[in-house]
């Protein structure tokens, strides 16, 4: 290390007043400046924050934008959701990487360019798309624009000096009702809070039977209300901004244009708890929004909204900080997420003790994800029986969809809980549909016989994602290339879902390749009962749902791969861990299986 990388890093460092928990944040900074993080670097900043390597360097490994070798100048990362897939992507990415002449996955010899593949990166609506250096989009990729892209990176033109229409990301919102209408004005919904008190408002959120919108539905003001009983002098408050499911794009409108909205939510939240610290959670493939989050933020504190003695509320002492995601799916699930905050790998923790009664850094905390803070500012500011008019009894309130797919017009659609899949289907232009996926691969795929079932908790219930599938789809390939998504996500904490997600790809590429049979059916439902039983998070357990679904519903599509329909009843599963181990190279470390709720 020169002196002036030891200044810049020490500089760095002091910034995050060498906290351990900031390491992620550090590790992502460092590596914007450097392009990737050298052996020197980590040992420094592992001695700065007392640290050891070792740990440093694991945090470094687990986060796939995070990179221990040179990945060059030019690292550019096509989304690989089978949106993008259906869209052209594979296509795309041969053609940039002939004109680049570089290998898949591959630095060029050179060292300025490299392309590879990421997880779906929320932009289904308008792909296929991709990202350059971890923070700037790319929408709506043609061939023509793959060839400018290569001439400018062949020119090592500045990302910042490509073209700004390249990088346009719309909301478009085709369907809009509550919490994509009008807003309240920033501070109406602090100020009817502060009328109720925070016993008022959390009567009231229970009234309104406002349920959580990142998938599980469990109760809001019940989860408010343990965290508000938990002992402990300080309280958090943390918004799940980490939208990694597949085919969901949903937070990242309202992140874009209802920021206020979101933030209004997370103050009555910390109001109604008591906490004065809260973040923002905000997934790394959303990094272009950290600036205009920031400046609604700065606003809010001018405002009297943020910061000390908000609204003139003595006591009422509330901030927000933002902490920028370094690519991991399995931080969607609240512990793994703390832990990121932390400053650690992202794995999930074991529970009990959950996230209200001992979460970020010991202190009692509640996470909600960007819908759920949005719809309690409404909430705030029209009562809780207001809300419990819309939707059904069970499932209050309206629901954010995120359409893609074959459809004419994707983007945003907004329903009562109770809307018929068929109507969602009509609204965005579908045809000839055969299949839906409700709320990405670890939701339920619906055919057409299901078309007439509801969205709600007590039917379909959904995180958001809605990706449809015409009669040309293979589903087959659609199920293959989820199965793909959880293998590369899976936290490797677990056997049962480190292992299990890689011997349900390795079935599923032979029956590709057309060496499969019958028997191979079998072994992917065996898999699919083991997993779903055994593994440590709802990653495991919901990771063959699209395969369990698919084959199910279209059999046929997988029966066309078959190479022989001999059927061979039963397996030998210690064989097939020993040959998903050996394939893949990673070993069974031997511990205690613990198994969550």
């Amino acid at each position: 290390m020169t002196s002036t990388t030891t200044h810049d890093l020490d500089a760095l460092l002091d910034h995050h007043q060498r906290q351990p928990h900031a390491l992620v944040q550090i590790l992502r900074e460092w590596q914007t400046r450097e392009g990737w993080l050298p052996a020197a670097h980590l040992a420094h900043m592992a001695q700065a924050l007392g640290l050891t390597l070792a740990h440093v360097q694991g945090v470094a490994g687990f986060y796939r934008f995070l990179h221990q070798q040179p990945v060059g100048t030019y690292r550019i990362l096509f989304s690989d959701n089978i949106t993008d897939r259906l869209l052209g992507s594979q296509a795309l990415m041969q053609r940039l990487c002939q004109r680049l002449g570089v290998a898949p996955g591959q630095v060029r010899a050179d060292g300025r360019v490299s392309v590879a593949t990421t997880s779906c990166t929320g932009l289904c609506d308008q792909g296929p798309a991709l990202l350059v250096n971890h923070h700037q989009v790319i929408t709506r990729l043609t061939p023509e624009r793959v060839d400018q892209l290569a001439s400018l990176v062949e020119q090592g033109v500045p990302v910042s000096d490509w073209p700004a229409e390249w990088m346009r990301v719309d909301d478009q919102i085709r369907r809009a009702d509550i919490k994509l209408g009008p807003q309240p004005a920033p501070g109406q919904g602090i100020a009817a809070a502060l009328a109720r008190g925070p016993q008022g408002m959390l009567d009231d959120l229970k009234h309104s039977k406002l349920r959580g919108r990142g998938g599980a539905g469990y109760a809001t003001g019940t989860k408010w209300q343990l965290c508000r009983n938990a002992p402990g002098a300080e309280h958090c408050v943390v918004c799940n901004a980490d939208e990694g499911e597949p085919g969901t794009f949903k937070d990242r409108v309202l992140l874009t244009s209802y920021a206020d909205t979101l933030f209004e939510g997370m103050t009555i939240a910390a109001l109604v708890v008591g906490a004065r610290m809260g973040f923002v959670y905000l997934r790394g493939e959303y990094r272009y929004l950290l600036a205009p989050l920031q400046a609604v933020l700065a606003r809010r504190r001018e405002q009297g909204l943020l910061g000390q003695a908000i609204q003139g509320r003595a006591g009422f002492d509330f901030d927000i900080a933002i902490h920028v995601g370094a690519g991991a799916y399995v931080c969607g699930e609240e512990s793994a997420l703390i832990e990121s905050l932390e400053g650690k790998r992202g794995t999930p923790r074991i529970r009990p003790p959950f996230p209200v009664e001992r979460g970020y850094l010991g202190h009692p905390t509640t996470v909600n994800n960007v819908e759920t803070f949005c719809a309690v500012t409404h909430i705030a500011v029209y009562g809780g029986a207001w809300w419990a008019a819309v939707g059904t009894a069970q499932s209050t309130g309206t629901k954010i969809h995120s359409v893609s797919g074959d459809c004419e017009r994707p983007g945003l659609y907004e329903y009562p809980f109770g809307t018929r899949i068929g109507r969602i289907l009509e609204d965005c232009g579908a045809r000839h549909t055969q299949a839906v996926q409700v709320g990405g691969p670890s939701g339920v795929c619906i055919s057409a016989s299901g078309f007439d079932r509801r969205i709600a908790f007590e039917d379909v219930p959904t995180a958001g994602a809605f990706m449809v599938f015409d009669r040309s789809r293979d589903m087959f390939e659609v199920a293959r290339n989820f199965a793909h998504f959880f293998a590369h996500e899976s936290c490797g904490l677990c056997t049962p879902c480190r292992v299990g997600t890689e011997l349900v790809v390795h079935r599923l590429d032979k029956l590709a390749r057309g060496h499969g049979s019958a028997a191979d059916m079998q072994v992917l439902l065996e898999l699919d009962t083991l997993m779903h039983r055994a593994t440590h998070c709802g990653l495991g357990a919901a990771a063959c749902n699209p395969l369990r679904d698919t084959l199910t519903q279209f059999r046929p599509a997988y029966e066309r791969h078959l190479a022989s329909l001999h059927f061979v009843p039963g397996f030998d599963l210690d064989a097939e861990l020993s040959q998903a181990r050996q394939a893949t190279g990673r070993q069974d470390p031997g511990a205690h299986l613990e198994t969550m709720p």
